[in-house]
C-alpha cells in the first residue's frame, strides 16, 4: 500500500496532463464553454459531469479534492474558501431551526460565535457537554441533535477528547460527530478510522505551505448512516451513503456561495506535498519547547498534549502516532507580563494564524476572544496570563534562545 508522503507528493495519478506537466494547471476561469445547448442543460441537471461556473466546481479545484479524498479514503471531499466556511457549510446542511447541536465551550472563539450568535439568532440551539466525559455528551443528544461538534485538540484549551469513544456513543443515537482537524491535519489523525462522520479542516494552516492561502475542506468519511439525521433523512432515501454531499454541493454551498479560488487550490495541492515534513518539524519543535518552557520558573504553566504530564497525554498518545501538533500554551502572571514578554521576542513573531512555517505568538484573552466577556472567558479557560505559541518549522535551538531572552525580561 502506498504510504501518505508518497501520495501527498503524487496524488492519484488520474488525468494526467497532456504536455506532461508534473504540476496541474491553474484554471483561473469563471465560466467554461459548451458545445451546445443540450449538452450545457445535462450539466445544469447533473446528468452529464462537467464544469459550468467556477463559483460551484473548478478544475483547479477538483484536483485539490481529489488528491485530499486519496490522501483520507474518503467518500468525498469539498473545497470551500476558509475553515469558518466549512464549518457553516456543515452546519447548515445538518441542521435547522428548532434544532441542536453538542459541543463544548472549549473552542476557536469564532467557532463559538457562529453557534451560540450568528446560527442562535436563527433557531439553533447550543448545548454544551465535557468532551472529556462521553457520558456527559450522550446525556445531551435527544431527537433534534442534529451533530456533535469538537475540536481534534481544542484552540486554546489544547484539551484531547475521545474521540472514537464519542463517536460510537453519538452513532448509538444517530447523531454524526463533525471534527474540526486543523490542529492536526490528516497526517497527524485519521478521523476515519475513529468513525468520525465529517471532518473540517482549515487548509489555511498545516496544507497551504505555510501560510500562502485561505481555504477549508470538508471531508465525507462515509461512515455515517444519514437515516436518521435531522436534515437528510429524506435525502437519504434517494441518495443513500452520498446524501450528505449532495445537499452540500447541489444546495447549501452552492448557495452560500463560499468558494475556493483557483489559485488558493493550485497553491494548496503543492503544500500537501510538503505537509508531513512540516507536521512533523512543527510537532518535533513544539515538544522540545513545552519541556524548556516547563522549566522556567518565570512561567507559570504549560500545556502541551505531548508532554507526559499533561491531563491529556495517554488520549492524544493513542491517538495521534506521528506527533502531537504545532500548539504550545503557557502562561505567565498577568497580561501585563505577557505583553511585556512577547514584546521583547526578536525572532518569534506576533500574528494570528496556526502551523505556518514561522513560529507566530499571540494572546488569546485580547484578541481572538476579545469579543467575550471576562467571565466567558473563564468558562472557556482562557486567562489574562495565557499566551499560545504557534511553533514553526524553525531550528529548535534559535526559539530556545528566543524564548529564553524574553522571559528574562519579565
Amino acid at each position: 500500500m502506498t504510504g501518505f508522503s508518497t501520495k501527498a507528493v503524487h496524488g492519484p495519478g488520474e488525468n494526467r496532463d497532456p504536455h506532461g506537466a508534473l504540476r496541474p494547471p491553474v484554471y483561473d476561469s469563471v465560466a467554461f464553454e459548451f458545445a451546445s445547448s443540450r449538452d450545457l442543460e445535462l450539466a445544469f441537471a447533473g446528468r452529464k459531469p462537467a464544469h459550468t461556473y467556477s463559483r460551484i466546481t473548478n478544475p483547479t479545484v477538483d484536483e485539490l479534492e481529489k488528491r485530499v479524498r486519496h490522501l483520507t479514503g474518503s467518500l468525498g471531499v469539498v473545497a470551500v474558501s476558509s475553515g469558518m466556511a466549512a464549518i457553516t457549510n456543515v452546519v447548515l446542511s445538518l441542521a435547522r431551526s428548532g434544532s441542536n447541536i453538542v459541543t463544548s465551550r472549549h473552542l476557536f472563539g469564532h467557532s463559538l460565535s457562529l453557534f451560540t450568535r450568528t446560527l442562535g439568532e436563527w433557531g439553533l440551539e447550543t448545548r454544551f457537554a465535557d468532551m472529556t466525559e462521553p457520558d456527559s455528551v450522550e446525556e445531551l443528544i435527544d431527537s433534534s441533535t442534529a451533530l456533535v461538534f469538537l475540536e481534534v485538540i481544542s484552540n486554546p484549551q489544547l484539551e484531547v477528547a475521545d474521540i472514537k469513544t464519542l463517536c460510537e456513543k453519538a452513532a448509538k443515537k444517530g447523531v454524526p460527530v463533525v471534527l474540526d482537524g486543523t490542529l492536526t491535519s490528516s497526517y497527524l489523525f485519521n478521523s476515519k478510522e475513529a468513525g468520525v462522520a465529517v471532518e473540517v479542516i482549515s487548509s489555511t494552516k498545516f496544507i497551504s505551505g505555510g501560510a500562502t492561502s485561505l481555504g477549508g475542506l470538508i471531508i465525507d468519511n462515509g461512515t455515517f448512516d444519514w437515516k436518521g439525521s435531522v436534515s437528510l433523512g429524506g435525502m437519504s432515501k434517494q441518495y443513500g451513503p452520498g446524501a450528505f454531499l449532495m445537499r452540500l454541493r447541489k444546495e447549501v454551498n452552492r448557495n452560500i456561495g463560499g468558494c475556493l479560488s483557483a489559485h488558493n487550490a493550485w497553491l494548496q495541492i503543492l503544500g500537501l506535498e510538503t505537509l508531513p515534513l512540516r507536521a512533523e518539524a512543527c510537532s518535533r519543535n513544539a515538544l522540545a519547547i513545552a519541556g524548556f518552557l516547563g522549566e522556567q520558573q518565570r512561567v507559570v504553566s504549560v500545556n502541551y498534549p505531548g508532554l507526559e504530564h499533561s491531563r491529556w497525554h495517554a488520549t492524544a498518545a493513542s491517538q495521534f502516532k506521528r506527533g502531537f501538533g504545532g500548539l504550545v500554551t503557557f502562561k505567565l502572571s498577568d497580561k501585563e507580563q505577557s505583553f511585556v514578554f512577547m514584546d521583547s521576542l526578536k525572532l518569534i513573531r506576533k500574528a494570528t494564524n496556526l502551523n505556518d512555517n514561522k513560529t507566530l505568538i499571540i494572546h488569546p484573552a485580547s484578541t481572538i476572544f476579545a469579543d467575550y466577556s471576562a467571565q466567558e472567558c473563564e468558562q472557556m479557560g482562557i486567562s489574562e496570563g495565557l499566551i499560545r505559541l504557534s511553533v514553526g518549522i524553525e531550528d529548535t535551538d534559535d526559539l530556545i534562545d528566543d524564548l529564553k531572552q524574553g522571559l528574562e525580561t519579565v
